[in-house]
C-alpha cells in the first residue's frame, strides 16, 4: 500500500546554487516554487515508499552535483510514477547540467504533460528556449503559464528579461518589471531596471 509523503523539488531559480523546496505530492498540477507562495490545485496522491526514497536520494545527488547518478535514479522514479511533475523537472535540470539539452527539453515537456502550465517546469523550459535562441517559444511558454500563475515572480522576471535583452521590446520589459515589483517591491536591482526602461520608452 502506498504512503503519503512529502516530495522535494530542486530548482536553480531565484538564488545562486541549489534551492530545495519542500512540497506535497501533487497529481494534476504540482505546486509552484517556494517563491510563488501559492500551490496550484494540490491533490495528495499515494506513492510507494521506494519512489519517495529514491526521489529524495536523487535530490541529494543533485545537491552534490552527481548528475549521472541523479539521472539514473530519476529515470527509475519516472518509470514508476508518471503523475507528478517534480521528478521530470529535476531530471531536466540534471540533463541540462550535463550539457544534454535535448533530453532536458523532453523532461520539461513531460513535466508539463503531468502538470500543465506548472510554473517551475514552464520557467525552466522558457530559460532553456531562451538560451537556445528560441525566443518566441520562450515568450509563449512564459505567457501561457502566467495566465494561470499571474503573480509568479520567476516567470514575470524572466519574461521581462527576455523582452528587454533578447526581443528588444522595452515596453514589454517595462510592463513585466512593473508587474514584478508589485509582487517583489524590495528588489532594488529590478527597480533600477524600471527607471532605465522608463527613460528609454519615453
Amino acid at each position: 500500500m502506498g504512503i503519503l509523503l512529502p516530495f522535494t523539488r530542486i530548482t536553480r531559480l531565484g538564488k545562486l546554487g541549489l534551492l530545495l523546496v519542500l512540497l506535497q505530492l501533487l497529481a494534476a498540477c504540482a505546486s509552484g516554487p517556494q517563491t510563488s507562495r501559492s500551490p496550484v490545485n494540490p491533490l495528495n496522491v499515494k506513492v510507494s515508499g521506494s519512489v519517495n526514497r529514491d526521489f529524495t536520494q536523487a535530490v541529494a545527488y543533485l545537491e552534490g552535483e552527481r548528475y549521472p547518478e541523479a539521472i539514473e535514479l530519476l529515470q527509475s522514479v519516472v518509470e514508476r510514477e508518471q503523475r507528478l511533475s517534480a521528478p521530470y523537472v529535476n531530471l531536466g535540470i540534471a540533463y541540462y547540467r550535463t550539457g544534454d539539452e535535448k533530453h532536458a527539453e523532453e523532461s520539461f515537456l513531460e513535466a508539463l504533460r503531468a502538470a500543465p502550465l506548472d510554473p517551475v517546469a514552464s520557467n525552466e523550459l522558457g530559460v532553456l528556449y531562451r538560451r537556445q535562441g528560441r525566443f518566441d517559444e520562450a515568450k509563449v511558454t512564459y505567457a501561457k503559464s502566467l495566465q494561470l500563475h499571474p503573480d509568479n515572480p520567476p516567470l514575470i522576471k524572466n519574461l521581462g528579461i527576455l523582452c528587454d535583452l533578447y526581443l528588444r521590446d522595452a515596453s514589454c520589459a517595462l510592463a513585466q518589471f512593473e508587474r514584478y515589483l508589485k509582487v517583489r517591491p524590495d528588489d532594488a536591482k529590478v527597480s533600477i531596471w524600471v527607471t532605465d526602461l522608463k527613460r528609454r520608452v519615453n
